[in-house]
């Protein structure tokens, strides 16, 4: 298995103009790594709409590529993002899910479904052909650039350890987060 930080950080090195949205267990250790305008905390809202904001951003621009870092926990209570993302392809979102297994934030509950259900096949049974998984860091290092230059949309699955990052709190407000993003974008 991956370990979260290290994935985050190497992604981190890479990135150059795309916007990243976070969700609950990838926000604060995401902030810690990239804080700016282009970086939008997706934490004050109903888990699992953080790839449903993204995708609205890439069919809004189009030019710049959106990615978002989603949790298997959001993931879950969002299936249907799958077959919107499939009905409505933007070349430039790519999907990254976290999956550790559990509701991170509130705990680490074990997610239902863990060692069953398949993130990669629901994926693809929804139509995105441009999916993968990966476990180790041969994998992760050979796939890492095709986060940022796969035909979208691209479903990108990190399979790593349980964290413990605790319910995300930010001093800046959502509000505030938007009008940052938003400013950003309009240029």
């Amino acid at each position: 298995m991956l370990n979260k930080y290290t994935c985050l950080e190497k992604l981190a090195a890479l990135r150059k103009e795309e916007v990243v949205v976070t969700c609950m267990g990838s926000a604060k250790p995401w902030e810690k790594l990239s804080d700016t305008a282009l970086d939008f905390a997706s934490v004050d809202s109903a888990m699992g709409h953080a790839a449903d904001f993204a995708l609205g951003l890439a069919i809004a621009k189009p030019d710049r590529r959106i990615i978002t870092i989603n949790g298997d926990g959001s993931m879950l209570m969002c299936l249907g993002t799958f077959v919107t993302l499939a009905q409505r392809p933007c070349e430039n979102y790519t999907m990254i899910i976290i999956e550790n297994g559990t509701y991170e934030v509130t705990g680490n509950q074990k997610l239902p479904g863990v060692g069953k259900m398949d993130f990669e096949a629901i994926a693809r049974g929804s139509g995105i052909e441009n999916v993968v998984t990966v476990e180790t860091e041969e994998e992760f290092e050979e796939h890492l650039p095709w986060v940022f230059t796969e035909t979208g949309p691209a479903v990108f699955i990190w399979k790593v350890e349980p964290g413990d990052e605790g319910v995300p709190s930010f001093e800046m407000s959502i509000a505030d987060r938007a009008a940052r993003l938003k400013k950003a974008l309009a240029k």
